[in-house]
């Protein structure tokens, strides 16, 4: 007889904005700290991602409200 494992939750969207903040500012630190130019640029292409990320689940957080909220 098989066991069954238990399905973690899919994390919510705030969760997925804190984690792409956190790999933001990683990536900013690096940025700063990288020892050659291109590791640099490579570090901010990596931040500017997240940080399109981030806005993309903010956009998807605002629209999980509107649609939440109670029609008038």
């Amino acid at each position: 007889m098989g066991t069954v494992e238990a399905m973690e939750e899919d994390p919510t969207t705030q969760e997925l904005k804190v984690a792409q903040l956190r790999r933001e500012r990683t990536e900013r630190d690096r940025a700063e700290q990288a020892p050659t130019e291109e590791a640099a640029e490579a570090h901010t292409r990596r931040a500017e991602k997240t940080a399109y990320l981030r806005e993309r689940l903010e956009d998807r957080a605002d629209a999980e409200a509107a649609r939440d909220e109670p029609e008038p």
